[in-house]
C-alpha cells in the first residue's frame, strides 16, 4: 500500500498531457520491473502494454488504465501538488498506480492463474483518442489471442469513498463537435444597413442550438448540445464583423441520435443564415463513441460488486453525458467500466477536471484488488 501511494504521488507531481508522456512511461516501466511481464511500448504514443501469462492455459482478459493529465494549473495546496502547469485532475495517476498494484498482485499468484492478463496503460484519453491508437497498434493482439473481456476502474472524487458505480448498456455518451462559420460582409458599425452583419445571425444560431435537442430529439434517447466557442473577426468596436466562428459540443447516447443531429443541425443553421443573407459553413468532427457496458459481462461484474460492496453498489438509472475512450475497447471486446468513489473523507474536493480536485489515495489497495478480482473471476468462470 505504501508503495502504491508513493507511486501515485510521484506520478501526480510529474503530469504530462496528450500522447507523448516519456516520464510517465518510464515511471510505469520501472514500477513493473521484476514481475516477469512481456512489456512493449507504443510507436506513435508513449503507451505501455504488459502481458502476464498464468501457470495454466486459459482465456485472455484486458485491464486498462489511462495515463495523461489535463492542462490545468493545480490549486489543491497538497504537498505533492504539480507545479508544471498540468494536473492529474481526472485521477489518472490513481488509475496507473492501481493497475500497477493489480499487476503485482496477479504476478504473485501467477501459478494459480488459468489464463493471461494484458495490462493496457494508455496515453491521450483526454481528447486525443489514445485508446483508438493503441487498438490500431495491436494491443488486442499483444497476448497472441484477443481478450474475451476488458475492464477498467475509473475513480471519482465527488462520489463518496467506498461506492462502486456502474450500469449495463450505455454508460457514457459519445463526444462530437460541429464547427460553424457564419459569413456576412462586414462594414461600419454606424451603418449596419449597408452591410450584412453576421453577429446577430450567430446569436440566433446559438439560440437555435440550445432548443434543438428539446424539439428535434426524443426524450428517451437524449443529447446535450452546448456552444463552447464563439468569436468574430472584428478588429475594433466600430467595425462590423465579416464572419463569426462558433463550435457546438455534441453528446449523444446512441448512433441513431448522433446521426439525426449530424444531418438536421447543419440544415437548420444554414437555413437561419440564408434567411439573413449570410452563408453558413459547417464541419462535423466525430470523436469518442458511446461507452457501452456489455450486458452479460456487467451482470457478472455487478454480482462481484454486490459481494464486495453490498449496499454501496450504485446501479446508475441513466448514463452520464461525459465521454471515455475506453469506449473504443468496448466496441471490440465485451467488458465493463466501473466508477469507484474515492472522494476525500471531509468532502472537500472540487469537481473532476477542476484545479481543486482531490482524491483519497488510501483506497489504492482496494482499487488494485478490485481489478484483480474482476480479472480472476473472469478467467476462472
Amino acid at each position: 500500500m505504501n508503495d502504491l501511494v508513493h507511486l501515485r504521488r510521484t506520478l501526480h507531481q510529474q503530469p504530462e498531457v496528450g500522447l507523448d508522456l516519456p516520464r510517465t512511461q518510464a515511471t510505469i516501466i520501472a514500477a513493473l520491473q521484476g514481475l516477469d511481464l512481456e512489456i512493449s511500448t507504443g510507436e506513435g504514443l508513449s503507451s505501455v502494454t504488459a502481458v502476464l501469462r498464468g501457470g495454466s492455459p486459459g482465456p485472455v482478459v484486458l485491464l486498462r488504465s489511462d495515463m495523461d493529465a489535463l492542462p490545468v494549473v493545480e490549486a489543491t495546496g497538497l504537498d505533492f501538488a504539480s507545479t508544471n502547469g498540468a494536473m492529474h485532475a481526472c485521477g489518472h495517476d490513481l488509475h496507473m498506480a492501481g493497475l500497477v498494484g493489480a499487476a503485482r498482485m496477479l504476478a504473485a499468484r501467477r501459478e494459480e492463474l488459468p489464463g493471461t492478463v494484458v495490462f493496457m496503460f494508455q496515453p491521450g484519453e483526454e481528447g486525443f483518442a489514445g485508446g483508438r491508437l493503441m487498438l490500431e497498434e495491436g494491443v488486442l493482439e499483444a497476448a497472441g489471442e484477443r481478450p474475451v473481456a476488458a475492464y477498467a476502474v475509473h475513480v471519482d472524487c465527488v462520489t463518496p469513498g467506498g461506492q462502486a458505480v456502474t450500469r449495463p448498456g450505455p454508460m457514457m455518451a459519445s463526444a462530437s463537435a460541429l464547427k460553424v462559420r457564419v459569413a456576412g460582409t462586414g462594414g461600419h458599425a454606424a451603418f449596419p444597413h449597408h452591410a450584412v452583419d453576421p453577429v446577430p445571425v450567430a446569436a440566433e444560431i446559438v439560440l437555435a442550438v440550445q432548443s434543438f435537442a428539446a424539439r428535434r430529439l426524443p426524450v428517451s434517447d437524449p443529447a446535450v448540445l452546448s456552444v463552447t466557442r464563439l468569436r468574430s473577426d472584428s478588429v475594433a468596436s466600430n467595425v462590423l464583423a465579416g464572419s463569426v466562428e462558433l463550435e457546438v459540443n455534441i453528446r449523444a447516447l446512441s448512433r441513431e441520435t448522433l446521426t439525426s443531429v449530424r444531418k438536421q443541425l447543419p440544415l437548420l443553421l444554414t437555413a437561419i443564415g440564408e434567411a439573413h443573407g449570410c452563408t453558413v459553413e459547417t464541419e462535423f468532427i466525430e470523436s469518442y463513441p458511446v461507452t457501452v457496458n456489455d450486458p452479460d459481462e456487467t451482470a457478472h461484474v455487478l454480482a462481484v460488486l454486490d459481494e464486495i460492496y453490498g449496499d454501496q453498489v450504485v446501479r446508475l438509472p441513466f448514463p452520464g453525458m461525459a465521454s471515455e475512450d475506453f469506449a473504443y475497447v468496448l466496441e471490440q471486446v465485451p467488458g465493463t467500466l466501473v466508477f469507484l468513489g474515492v472522494g476525500p473523507a471531509d468532502g472537500a474536493s472540487g469537481p473532476m477536471h477542476s484545479d481543486t480536485a482531490t482524491f483519497d489515495d488510501s483506497r489504492l489497495e482496494e482499487h488494485a484488488a478490485l481489478l484483480v478480482e474482476l480479472a480472476w473471476r473472469r478467467l476462472t468462470r
